[in-house]
């Protein structure tokens, strides 16, 4: 990144140093610190197992996400993940635990037992990302100070020309994931089955006596 104090000694002639990180700026720090947040909040989203909550710490999250865009002058794509991500699929998440029968307190049934596959299969998946983002954007740099890079426009055709199969798997994925949340959610508890087993049999024997 380019900061004032670096254009102000291009043009005064003198050699201008380069980009480092020896010397963050208020800017890289908060995008430090909010990053930090966003990965605790995911964390915690994955690992409770009270589904209410974590409905909520994903709202966290995802509002992270939506700060560190704004920190990259990524306005209009930090105003679209507040209005899809956090205006309608979270929504629709809590409405759809709230009118099934989500349980309030802790869910001892939440873990599937796979956490460890699950750890082994994110961390590859970060570890991915982190490389090919690393690989594509090692030699660049962003002048803020120049045109805004995340207007409506250049947005737009960097996304539906060259990103748009990994923005329709996301698509799916979301689409999955509200699916799984539904399912977890109407999940019946052992009694209840035991119940609805007891409620069968009663209206068999009331069927066969009436016959």
């Amino acid at each position: 990144m380019y900061p004032a104090h670096l254009a102000a000694a291009a043009a005064a002639g003198a050699p201008a140093p380069g980009p480092g990180f020896l010397s963050p700026t208020g800017v890289e720090i908060a995008f430090l610190l909010v990053g930090l947040a966003t990965l605790g909040a995911a964390v915690i989203t994955v690992t409770t197992k009270q589904l209410v909550h974590a409905a909520l710490w994903l709202v966290v999250a995802l509002g992270g996400i939506a700060v560190e865009y704004l920190l990259l002058t990524a306005e209009f794509i930090a105003w679209v993940q507040v209005l899809i991500y956090l205006g309608s699929v979270v929504v629709l998440l809590l409405f759809g635990l709230m009118l099934t029968k989500a349980p309030i307190g802790r869910s001892p049934d939440a873990d599937s037992g796979n956490r460890w596959v699950a750890l082994g299969v994110a961390g590859t998946a970060g570890a991915a990302l982190v490389w090919v983002v690393a690989d594509a954007f090692r030699t660049t740099w962003i002048d803020l100070d120049g045109p805004a890079q995340g207007s409506t426009k250049v947005s737009g055709e960097i996304l539906f020309q060259h990103w748009v199969l990994p923005f329709e798997a996301l698509s799916v994925l979301l689409l999955a994931a509200l699916i799984g949340a539904i399912v977890l959610s109407r999940r019946n508890t052992p009694a209840e089955d035991a119940a609805d087993a007891a409620d069968a049999a009663a209206r068999a024997g009331t069927e066969k006596g009436q016959s």
